[in-house]
């Protein structure tokens, strides 16, 4: 390995922990388009070959993606969360080769914020789904750059992130050429300003998160009786602590400490004794949602044809004083999570982990991502996003088009500890209120709840591994910003773009000889040239 190469790895490992460090809990949002900017400059100076530029994006992959995810591995060891790591990895190797490539075309920067997308897109795509965690748009909480995400949603934020990152990069470069390339000078300058415009755009023009009709939420957090993955060995315990919450909850309002509340959320396996199954659940929220004379919206397990359940969410209304003996809505989480929910290739993967056992066989649910609440005189149209799901851009999407006004992530983290996973999913949250104009309340068995404004800032939230009750009024939204109204239309287009940039940088750099044949010269030739300058 040659003294340059090294220095590429060296560079590329440094912006890979940068980038880590751009997400919470550390949250230092800035150093998104500065790590990137380095990962552009890795892959710009002196032209490397694309199996170079490939072990970049490696290094750098694991280098983010190692102190990301310690949470996949929290209860069943290292070795499902380092392989999720490699497997992570190797999509940004293929970043590094394809942007190494599609680079030598004119606007370099343009070229590195497209590739970027389309290899998020793809990872956060196949397989089983994809993982889109770690998307460079979910390190921006508190940033500058999160109005861009109420136009051109998680893609376009994370676009504009490697743009300016990029684009200040290449501006180093070409004046570190001692400016003898004024056009490249000048494309890197409109690169990095146009992404800043935009922003200052979207944070100038973003609509009040105040006024108009409210709801008067809260969200319950009862806590569980311990982590692991068999926390829910004691899941009787797990839904008392959410009733025990609740019954605080109506002291409190009869005592004039709280004001009555229009909704009471609960999270996922609030209740995974199925109260359509067992009378004693069934009372038991009945008796909470008699004792509030509010609905409450909780997850539970259903069990369908065939033994196979699904991750649900009811509906507990009241009715002229009394407890519905029926849920009058309900949602099974659409997009169900793998390794978790269900095992592909049981057999396969059964060989390397005991764990695999106790991996779920949880059926998808269909229809609509929003249901009606029946709150005093009026109703409210409730999206709901189950905890993975928050991750996937087309289920807050989904939930905005079915109508939703407000938007509901339930979710349990108690099966990863006490870890940095809860904070990454709460970003999330925050991104996609953006996204979408609509408030988001998190309700979490352990920890961390939140209620949020649909200008992402979170008004209250919980500690991890404590009882809680948040409250807050949160505003009602219809319509759709221009990023639910894209829809996956613009991402598609960057991803097109991509590759089709990619493959005619390809044919560009092929030389033919008489016979038709490339010589091994000339393909050293063509990968090295420059062909211009980054």
């Amino acid at each position: 390995m040659t003294r340059e190469t090294l220095l590429r790895l060296v560079a590329a490992a440094v912006g890979g922990g940068l980038l880590y460090l751009a997400f919470p809990p550390s949250g230092l949002w800035l150093l998104t388009p500065v790590a990137l900017g380095l990962l552009y400059a890795c892959l710009a100076v002196r032209r490397p070959r694309a199996a170079i530029g490939a072990l970049v994006g490696g290094v750098f992959g694991l280098a983010f993606f190692v102190p990301l995810l310690p949470w996949v591995g929290e209860f069943v060891g290292a070795l499902p969360w380092l392989a999720l790591s490699v497997v992570m990895a190797l999509y940004l190797a293929l970043f590094g080769a394809m942007a190494t490539v599609t680079m030598r075309l004119p606007a370099a920067p343009l070229w590195f914020a497209a590739c970027w997308v389309a290899v998020e897109w793809l990872r956060s795509s196949f397989p089983f789904g994809g993982f889109p965690w770690g998307a460079a748009a979910f390190s921006q909480t508190d940033g500058f750059f999160l109005p861009v995400a109420r136009w051109f949603g998680v893609p376009g934020l994370s676009f504009g992130l490697a743009l300016v990152g990029a684009g200040v990069a290449a501006l180093v470069i070409a004046f570190a050429d001692r400016g003898r390339h004024t056009v490249t000078a000048g494309l890197a300058a409109a690169c990095l300003l146009a992404p800043l415009a935009v922003a200052g755009l979207a944070v100038a023009t973003a609509p009040s998160p105040e006024g108009g009709e409210t709801v008067r939420v809260v969200a319950v957090q009862g806590n569980v009786p311990r982590l692991g993955l068999d926390f829910n060995a004691q899941r009787r315990a797990v839904l008392d602590n959410h009733y025990r919450e609740t019954l605080r909850l109506a002291e409190d309002v009869a005592a004039g400490r709280r004001a009555k509340p229009d909704l009471i959320l609960w999270p996922e396996n609030a209740s995974d004794i199925s109260p359509l199954d067992n009378p004693d659940a069934a009372r038991l929220i009945q008796s909470a949602v008699s004792v509030t004379g509010v609905p409450i919206v909780f997850g539970t397990l259903l069990f369908g044809p065939g033994g196979r359940p699904t991750n649900t969410v009811l509906v507990w209304e009241t009715e002229n004083g009394l407890a519905e003996p029926e849920p009058s809505a309900r949602y099974d989480k659409h997009i169900i999570q793998p390794f978790g929910e269900y095992l592909p290739w049981r057999d396969f993967f059964a060989m390397f982990s005991s764990y695999a056992d106790r991996a779920g066989d949880f059926r998808p649910g269909t229809g609509s991502a929003a249901v009606p609440v029946h709150t005093g005189g009026s109703t409210v149209m409730l999206g709901v996003s189950t905890c993975w799901e928050v991750a996937f851009d087309r289920s807050p999407r989904q939930a905005v088009n079915d109508g939703a006004q407000l938007l509901f992530v339930p979710t349990n983290n108690a099966t990863f500890g006490d870890t940095d996973m809860t904070y990454q999913q709460l970003a999330m949250s925050q991104v996609r209120a953006v996204e979408t104009g609509r408030s988001v309340a998190v309700a979490a068995t352990s920890g961390v709840s939140a209620l949020i404004a649909p200008n992402g800032e979170v008004l209250t939230h919980s500690e991890i591994f404590t009882p809680a009750l948040l409250e807050a009024d949160l505003p009602l939204r219809s319509g759709q910003t221009l990023a639910v109204w894209l829809g996956p239309g613009l991402q598609w287009l960057v991803v097109l773009c991509a590759v089709c940039g990619f493959l005619y940088a390809l044919v560009r750099a092929t030389r033919f000889d008489a016979f038709g044949r490339r010589s091994a010269e000339q393909v050293n030739d063509a990968v090295v040239e420059d062909e211009g300058t980054p």
